[in-house]
């Protein structure tokens, strides 16, 4: 297979891992309010969800997950010199946290299944942004191929944090109104 069928499927497999990691936080937080709700729209809700989550999870983010790994060892294989740029080192600290983030969700979603919420909705949609800051990181170091500027980059990404937590807060004090 070539270098460039291989780097587009690893954009593709990326596209359906990111689709998994944008939506889960999401069930989750459905899950979460569902368990504050009373029988049986608790039951009925929280069985609905564990659905939904149980395929997205099993069929879409995981498989993606392990599809994207393998894909960018094999890009790698075969233009092994990425790995001599500074850029791509940074890059894959990024996608070494992504994993990280995957198997937070992993807990998150096996708690969920037992009816444990240890996390708010609120603390969810928090953690929800957390995949959103390191897309916009390995884009922007995937784009221009060069470290950024550590200072420029660490501003733009804690303001765009910034923005999305005030986002969060904004929603929630429209949502409170309801």
């Amino acid at each position: 297979m070539d270098y460039l069928t291989l780097k587009s499927l690893h954009i593709i497999f990326i596209v359906t891992w990111f689709a998994g990691l944008f939506y889960m936080p999401r069930i989750f937080i459905y899950q979460t309010e569902a368990l504050e709700k009373e029988e049986p729209d608790r039951s009925i809700i929280h069985a609905q969800l564990s659905i939904m989550a149980k395929r997205l999870w099993f069929i879409i983010t995981w498989p993606s997950a392990i599809i994207t790994f393998i894909l960018g060892i094999l890009l790698l294989i075969v233009q092994p010199f990425w790995l001599e740029s500074p850029f791509m080192h940074i890059k894959l600290v990024f996608v070494f946290l992504l994993y990280l983030y995957h198997w937070s969700l992993q807990r998150i979603y096996d708690q969920l299944r037992k009816m444990i919420a240890k996390y708010s909705s609120n603390q969810l949609r928090i953690w929800n942004e957390v995949a959103t800051i390191i897309l916009i990181a390995c884009v922007f170091l995937v784009v221009k191929k060069d470290q950024i500027s550590w200072l420029w980059g660490t501003i733009g990404i804690l303001l765009v944090a910034v923005l999305l937590m005030l986002g969060i807060k904004l929603y929630k004090r429209l949502r409170g109104n309801e």
